[in-house]
């Protein structure tokens, strides 16, 4: 008998001080007709295994749920944490690297300036996501609590309950087609790093040489104010750039249309690549003076503009022809 008080005990001690007497004169009742007269330990314990674990029996007693999401409401909840989060933390990452870049005026030494810009865009973008999860999750449960439906089938992200006729939403995406959210996260933070890097350029590129406080910009490799005259073009392929990863989230999946706004996007940007730093105009002579009186060349300086047209056109190529070749599956 010691096993039964011991389970009665263990269920009431998990619900309210208001219900345990009343609950527990109930399942003592409960037990005691589901056993023989005289009942041995074996058969105690055969009855209270088929009444179940005393948290879940205590559950059913109770108005409230014991978890924290249930399981109507845990398919939504996951569902907007994995859509949510990655957005926070991706904004939160991009706007303090923003930021950093645009305030750095090139004095201090460039490795820890990186470094603490690198430092401080995932500290916060940590911070973003937790506490993107924290709001979700109390959102979630006090939904719980009040939802006052009295339904346990999980919810949809309609916020109805399921039926076949969902399905008919639910396009059908072949793993080899489809276009995952580390790489269009992968396409925003490389739009960042080049957006930030073009419009500072003068206090990143360039020739350092170590002083007292470590490496310091010496001669700026571009003149900012040519390279920003180019803003109109630079504008219109940053666009070109967030639309493309906006209709690539959109269609999860790549198809022949996306793999021809990939083609032009491409195409653009290498073109506006070539016309801006073909001009000589955007280039700081004091760069190319440097080097003329350290090693006596300059002329070699304009292979590496080139060979950078070379790489661009390479990885556009590349990715213009996988574009195609997914499209097309």
């Amino acid at each position: 008998m010691k096993l039964i008080e011991l389970y009665i005990q263990e269920v009431t001690r998990r619900l309210p001080e208001r219900q345990r007497e009343d609950i527990g004169l109930e399942l003592r009742s409960t037990i005691e007709d589901m056993l023989p007269d005289d009942p041995q330990e074996e058969e105690v314990k055969a009855v209270l295994s088929e009444l179940g674990h005393p948290a879940k029996l205590a559950s059913g007693f109770l108005d409230k749920p014991m978890h924290l999401i249930g399981p109507r409401f845990f398919d939504v909840y996951v569902s907007l944490l994995k859509l949510i989060i990655p957005i926070a933390m991706i904004f939160s990452f991009l706007a303090v690297t923003f930021s950093h870049v645009f305030s750095y005026n090139g004095e201090g030494e460039v490795i820890s300036s990186l470094l603490s810009i690198i430092g401080d865009a995932t500290w916060n973008s940590l911070g973003a996501g937790m506490q993107t999860f924290f709001w979700i999750t109390v959102t979630f449960a006090i939904l719980e609590r009040y939802d006052t439906s009295n339904k346990t089938n999980p919810i949809t992200s309609k916020w109805k309950e399921w039926t076949p006729e969902d399905l008919k939403d639910v396009p059908y995406i072949p793993k080899e087609k489809a276009i995952t959210k580390v790489e269009l996260f992968g396409s925003l933070i490389w739009t960042a790093i080049w957006v930030a890097g073009y419009f500072n350029a003068n206090n990143l590129l360039g020739i350092y040489e170590k002083g007292e406080e470590g490496l310091t910009l010496v001669t700026p490799l571009f003149n900012q104010s040519q390279l920003i005259s180019f803003w109109p073009l630079v504008m219109l392929v940053i666009f070109l750039e967030l639309g493309l990863v906006a209709y690539k989230w959109k269609l999860g999946q790549w198809t022949t249309k996306l793999a021809l706004a990939n083609a032009v996007v491409h195409m653009g940007s290498l073109a506006v690549f070539i016309l801006v730093f073909s001009n000589t105009t955007v280039f700081n002579p004091a760069f190319f003076d440097y080097f003329q009186e350290r090693f006596g060349f300059t002329h070699q300086l304009n292979l590496v503009f080139w060979f950078a047209v070379l790489i661009f056109l390479v990885s556009s190529v590349s990715d213009i022809y996988q574009g195609i070749k997914k499209g097309r599956r």
